[in-house]
């Protein structure tokens, strides 16, 4: 919507991710293709759905990117450096949330990384406008921002021709501090002692903020 870009959809074009036969045809239309596609039922104990969307269907598009010359944009997820140092950079070794979510989203990264001719990841976790639940993690941390603060960066770096990994977000906060800003009645809650949650998920921004002057 900021862009005015070209969007193909599942609903739209009839698109099917885990059969590539129902899209790679639409594909080769483009030079660049941003990956907005991802299974986000984050803390899901059956692996099918992830690996199937999360991870196969980002191989299937890494091939057909290459087969096309086209550049694959794909969005990641902070949740790969739940179990990293804090503060990690994109050169620490991600270690995700002890879910098949966080798992597979490293794996396709990496498999992004290997095989990819031509390609730009952004690791970010981005909200709804205004925040939707009724509770906050306060002690939650990271570099989380709504949809409208995240997207413009992502589109100067695209617009940048960018290449590469990056880590994308704002000033570090607490959910509950994020949420507080359109949503002044939201609850504060602490605690997060599930293995399988992200506690501190805060990225270094050293390379976002060396490639884009006025971040």
């Amino acid at each position: 919507k900021q862009t005015g870009w070209d969007y193909i959809s599942r609903k739209k074009d009839g698109i099917d991710f885990t059969l590539p036969e129902t899209y790679d045809y639409l594909i080769s239309n483009y030079d660049e293709v941003i990956n907005c596609i991802g299974y986000t039922n984050t803390y899901d104990t059956d692996k099918t759905q992830s690996y199937n969307v999360n991870y196969i269907g980002v191989v299937n598009l890494v091939d057909i990117c290459n087969k096309f010359k086209t550049k694959l944009i794909h969005i990641s997820s902070d949740y790969v450096y739940a179990n990293s140092v804090s503060n990690a950079s994109e050169d620490d070794i991600p270690s995700p949330c002890n879910t098949w979510y966080g798992y597979y989203k490293v794996l396709s990264d990496a498999y992004i990384q290997l095989k990819a001719n031509d390609y730009l990841i952004f690791r970010s976790c981005h909200k709804p406008e205004p925040f939707t639940f009724e509770k906050a993690y306060c002690d939650l941390i990271g570099n989380f921002d709504y949809v409208s603060n995240i997207s413009p960066i992502m589109i100067k770096l695209i617009e940048k021709n960018a290449k590469g990994l990056f880590n994308i977000g704002t000033e570090q906060k607490t959910m509950y501090e994020l949420a507080k800003r359109t949503k002044s009645d939201v609850e504060s809650v602490h605690g997060l002692l599930n293995e399988t949650m992200p506690v501190d998920v805060t990225m270094n921004l050293n390379k976002l903020r060396g490639e884009i002057d006025e971040f």
